[in-house]
């Protein structure tokens, strides 16, 4: 086990300022959207990531000197996404009965997202880096920056791409859902997991059960299909 002192000296080694604004604009997202009545469009990630963006650029700090001071809260991506076995295990009897047909629906949902981003970014000629950084970008970041990179494409857009099509997701999922009548929680935590990733399977979370376990297996799922097939079909297609 590790030790707690290891854990500071790790931490004390980079300013915890930006920790700390990491966590406080975290803080207002909740309060923000808790003022909104938790409506769908009042997303808590959302409101921080404009508020820090928002300070970032006001103190002139350039983004790289942030990470340094917040890069323990990177690090916690990937406890938090093993966490999500927890709903699943929970919910396995469900999970178990409609496995086959979640990983027909996952791959498809998968495909189509990739597809489309692709698509747009072959619609508006943009350059090829563009292209493939678009293409993984439904998948949660990590994986999506690894895949990027593999195909040729830009990292650090795919991580911009990514959040930026968690958090519409997120936000306008939920309302979709209710506007096509998808009223089965299965169905819907899918629907959220692969098209919104982390984000959507947290917003998933809060509002059922059923519905969080299905959206994180979803995630899982489209990170494992997209990293295997994506880099395949893109040499395929792309040569």
């Amino acid at each position: 086990m590790v030790d707690l002192s290891e854990i500071w000296v790790y931490l004390a080694r980079d300013p915890l300022a930006a920790l700390t604004a990491t966590l406080l604009a975290w803080m207002a997202g909740l309060r923000l959207a808790a003022l909104c009545r938790w409506h769908p469009a009042a997303n808590p990630v959302l409101f921080a990531v404009a508020l820090l963006a928002a300070a970032l650029l006001l103190a002139g700090i350039d983004y790289r000197q942030y990470f340094q001071g917040a890069q323990f809260v990177h690090f916690l991506l990937g406890p938090a996404t093993v966490a999500l076995a927890v709903p699943l295990y929970r919910q396995w009897q469900h999970v178990r009965s409609s496995a086959l047909a979640a990983l027909l629906a996952v791959i498809a949902g998968g495909g189509v997202a990739a597809a489309v981003g692709v698509a747009f970014a072959l619609a508006l000629g943009a350059a090829p880096e563009i292209t493939a950084s678009l293409a993984p970008r439904s998948v949660t970041t990590p994986v999506a920056m690894g895949i990027a990179e593999q195909i040729g494409g830009l990292p650090g857009l795919t991580a911009a791409v990514v959040l930026a099509s968690g958090v519409t997701g997120a936000t306008l999922g939920p309302m979709t859902l209710n506007l096509m009548r998808v009223k089965d929680w299965r169905a819907r935590g899918l629907a959220m997991g692969t098209a919104a990733h982390g984000l959507g399977t947290a917003r998933a979370i809060a509002v059922n059960a059923t519905a969080g376990a299905f959206s994180g297996m979803a995630m899982g799922l489209n990170a494992l299909a997209t990293a295997l097939m994506l880099p395949l079909l893109w040499r395929l297609v792309f040569g």
